[in-house]
């Protein structure tokens, strides 16, 4: 295992293992993780193609998971690391268990941020390194039905972008957010969300949203948003009230909304 070396997280499915197979075809020896026994079954396929692939299940909303995923890297200078492990429950906040919308947060920030702080001091002190992080276009958009999990994406857009200016003199080391919309992904329904207007609307092709991420990445670039539509939402975002950015949230996100 002399070549490039890439971590991708949730990577089971979805824009995840589409990210992986962005580095697989790029040579990249990959070490994918997820909290779920289909990493496995995720490994297999990218492994047909030809790619080394390495597969670890592990609970990254525990510092002990992140932990787990970095031992399984043996010590490997990590060239790549995408960070795209994220969690959601959908409906009303007051219903939600505290184990829920725990785990949301523990995933989407802390577990995140104590990734990055490792692999990143790791890459400043190699002189070189590239990570991509997925946030999401609701990170500018207050969630009503999704309310922690778009809490957690504004905090992972504005960390990012914050850390980005702090790395701007690390000339070797890149970090870029990519902010998608909804996607074509399981996601909606681990977030009990197929009853909704978003959980049943046409979306983003992920491994579109996938390479694009990936290019953004391999590029520099600081950010990328796909979709046009999402782009513009990001932008009428700033000067849109926030109340009103809840309501159309709302008539979206709301269970049952698909229906009505």
């Amino acid at each position: 295992m002399a070549g490039k070396f890439a971590i991708v997280t949730g990577a089971s499915t979805g824009i995840g293992y589409h990210l992986a197979a962005c580095a697989a075809r790029e040579g990249y020896d990959v070490l994918i993780v997820a909290d779920e026994p289909a990493i496995h079954s995720a490994a297999t396929k990218l492994a047909a193609e030809g790619a080394q692939v390495q597969a670890v299940e592990a609970d990254l909303s525990t510092l002990e998971g992140v932990d787990t995923l970095l031992a399984a890297a043996d010590g490997r200078t990590i060239d790549v690391l995408c960070a795209n492990a994220g969690n959601s429950k959908g409906g009303p906040f007051l219903d939600q268990s505290l184990a829920d919308w725990r785990r949301s947060v523990d995933t989407n920030v802390t577990g995140t941020v104590y990734l990055l702080q490792r692999v990143l001091s790791a890459m400043v002190r190699h002189g070189e390194g590239k990570v991509l992080v997925t946030g999401s276009i609701v990170g500018f958009i207050p969630g009503p039905f999704n309310a922690i999990y778009n809490a957690t994406k504004a905090f992972i857009d504005n960390f990012t972008e914050a850390l980005r200016n702090e790395l701007k003199d690390e000339k070797g080391v890149t970090l870029t957010t990519l902010m998608p919309g909804p996607t074509e992904t399981e996601f909606f329904a681990r977030a009990d969300m197929l009853d909704t207007n978003v959980g049943q609307s046409k979306k983003d092709d992920p491994a579109e949203v996938a390479r694009k991420g990936w290019d953004a990445m391999k590029a520099g670039e600081g950010h990328i948003t796909t979709g046009l539509k999402n782009k513009l939402q990001v932008a009428g975002s700033g000067v849109v009230p926030q109340s009103v950015l809840a309501e159309a949230h709302r008539k979206i996100a709301e269970p049952g909304s698909a229906d009505r």
